[in-house]
């Protein structure tokens, strides 16, 4: 085994946020399915990973509830789960020594977000000397507003504004950003076959 798929965030924390109707792909169990399947088929470790804040009372502490993977995911017997508070999933948690148990080189990123962990976890990955394939149509994301936009506005407001940066924006920036320098990018179809 030299293969670990890592994903990333997929969890409830997310379906509480009124930004979730703006998000990328609302499918993203469905995608990320195909590629634990695969990877199961394969004899590949799975690696899942949450983002926890505590005592921030927002919908990443883990005292309300949304802490846990998304409906339709699930961990099989001895696939490990992480739970990080960095946006990258190595800072914060085992993972590499757990990697390095397992003998892996090889990193299969998804999750959510697109731009922010799953981006940010290649980076470090690749820094660390894996070997990292970014599954982009495994990962979504939501529109980020503009640096200067007002605060507190609603989705509808934010969506409105043309300083607003799409899905479509932000997912081409990282595939340009990773591509050939941190990380082979491709698709799910791409990866499995199917």
């Amino acid at each position: 085994m030299t293969n670990a798929l890592l994903v990333i965030d997929v969890q409830d924390s997310f379906l509480q946020r009124e930004n979730w109707a703006a998000v990328s792909d609302p499918g993203i169990v469905g995608q990320v399915s195909k590629l634990v399947e695969h990877a199961r088929s394969e004899g590949d470790l799975v690696v899942w990973v949450l983002h926890s804040e505590p005592g921030t009372g927002t919908v990443f502490d883990p005292a309300l509830g949304h802490v846990r993977l998304m409906d339709g995911l699930e961990p099989a017997q001895g696939e490990p789960v992480v739970t990080k508070s960095s946006h990258n999933a190595f800072t914060t948690t085992n993972l590499q020594q757990l990697l390095t148990q397992h003998g892996i080189r090889d990193l299969i990123v998804s999750g959510i977000r697109t731009e922010q962990c799953c981006e940010t976890t290649t980076r470090v990955a690749a820094d660390l000397g894996y070997e990292v394939t970014f599954v982009v149509d495994a990962t979504a994301t939501h529109p980020i507003e503009h640096r200067d936009a007002p605060a507190g506005r609603s989705l509808e407001e934010i969506l409105a504004d043309p300083r607003t940066l799409s899905t479509e924006e932000i997912i081409a920036r990282t595939e340009y950003a990773l591509a050939g320098r941190f990380a082979t990018v491709t698709t799910v179809k791409e990866l499995t076959g199917s």
